[in-house]
């Protein structure tokens, strides 16, 4: 596996908590291990600037506030080791819907970065063009997924996930519901746009594990999107690159 950035796997500066986890084309993508580690946790709180401390406080519990701040930290190490940076020169905007944006000495980021937690697992991932959501979740068994899914999901995607029975059901509903949450992550307004309003590619929904989509209100961005079906955890990635303001061949 080629690897744009590298992570120190041994040693007395080991970043034990962060290993590389895979490529996909262009984009990078680090595992988090969110486990309970006090010797880490001490590490990783030193990465953090005043206004992520400010903002660690305001956590109550322990499972939060650890969370944050290993995810944080990784953050910040990938992105320094990927641009070269120093983590002095590296600070986060966000946009109107929450979207942390990395800055460089309060310039823009020549990166897309973006994080998600679920449990004791993380992922960041990060590529130099387009924008780019990330998504991961721990499937946990639940009795209403129909139901869930008639506020989520399209009605085509409800029908299939009311076809779907035992395992394959589960399965089912967490690889549309981490696509789509990629999606809106990578597009940066949070649950202000519906999910039940845009359709993943049928291709997806079949069984495929990537496909092109197409906002209906923005066509002229294709988004990749890439699903991942691991042992503990389903992973979706969605990569979307503006090409009506490329060049052309």
């Amino acid at each position: 596996m080629d690897t744009v950035f590298e992570i120190p796997t041994s040693g007395s500066n080991s970043v034990s908590w962060i290993s590389e986890f895979c490529q996909v084309r262009d984009i990078s993508i680090a595992y988090v291990d969110l486990a309970v580690g006090v010797c880490r946790e001490g590490r990783a709180l030193e990465w953090l600037d005043q206004k992520e401390k400010g903002r660690l406080e305001r956590y109550r519990y322990d499972r939060p506030r650890r969370q944050f701040t290993l995810c944080r930290s990784a953050l910040r190490q990938i992105i320094c080791r990927y641009l070269g940076c120093k983590n002095e020169q590296l600070s986060f905007d966000t946009n109107e819907h929450g979207k942390p944006i990395a800055l460089i000495e309060n310039n823009s980021a020549p990166v897309s970065v973006n994080l998600s937690h679920s449990g004791n697992h993380g992922v960041v991932g990060i590529t130099q063009k387009g924008d780019l959501g990330i998504d991961i979740e721990i499937p946990v068994h639940r009795s209403d997924l129909n139901g869930i899914g008639q506020l989520v999901f399209t009605t085509n995607e409800q029908s299939e996930l009311i076809r779907a029975i035992g395992k394959e059901k589960l399965s089912l509903f967490y690889k549309f519901w981490t696509l789509k949450e990629a999606l809106i992550k990578g597009l940066g307004t949070g649950f202000s746009l519906n999910p039940s309003l845009f359709e993943l590619p049928s291709i997806l929904r079949s069984g495929g594990k990537s496909g092109v989509f197409r906002f209906p209100h923005i066509s002229q961005i294709p988004w990749q999107l890439d699903y991942i079906d691991g042992k503990e955890f389903a992973l979706a990635l969605a990569h979307g690159r503006d090409i009506s303001h490329q060049p052309s061949s």
